[in-house]
C-alpha cells in the first residue's frame, strides 16, 4: 500500500473510531454538561488533525503528481475546513437553544465528515 492510503487508512480509521467508539460512550457515560465541555474540546482538535494529514497526502499527491491523491486529500481539506469553521456557530446554536440552527449545522459536519469518509476509503476501490 502506498504511502497515501496509509495517510488516507489513518483518516478512515480516525472518523470510524470516533463515530462508532467515542461518541457512543461519551453519552453513556457523561452527564449532558460534562459530555458537552468533551465534545466542545475533542471535535475541533478531530477536525484540525484529519486537516493536517489532508495537508500532508495532498503535499505527498502533489509532489507525486497522483491525480486520486490530490482529489482525496482536497476533499478532505475542504470538507474539514468547513466542519472546523462551523464548530463556533454550531456551540452558539446550541448554547442560545437555536434547535433549528443547530441541527442543521451539526448535519452538515456529519456529512461532511462521511464525504470524507468516503473519499478516503476510495483508495479501496479498483482503479
Amino acid at each position: 500500500m502506498s504511502s497515501l492510503g496509509v495517510i488516507s487508512g489513518i483518516i478512515s480509521g480516525m472518523i470510524l473510531f470516533q463515530t462508532s467508539v467515542v461518541a457512543p460512550i461519551v453519552f453513556t457515560i457523561l452527564d449532558a454538561e460534562s459530555a458537552s465541555k468533551f465534545l466542545r474540546k475533542i471535535f475541533p482538535r478531530f477536525f484540525l488533525t484529519i486537516l493536517l494529514f489532508g495537508v500532508i497526502c495532498l503535499s505527498i499527491s502533489l509532489f507525486l503528481k497522483d491525480t486520486q491523491g490530490i482529489i482525496v486529500s482536497s476533499v478532505t481539506i475542504i470538507s474539514m475546513s468547513i466542519s472546523y469553521l462551523v464548530v463556533p456557530a454550531t456551540n452558539r446554536a446550541r448554547d442560545e437553544e437555536k434547535s433549528n440552527t443547530f441541527r442543521r449545522l451539526h448535519t452538515l459536519t456529519v456529512v461532511l465528515t462521511l464525504f470524507t469518509l468516503l473519499a478516503n476509503l476510495s483508495w479501496l476501490l479498483p482503479i
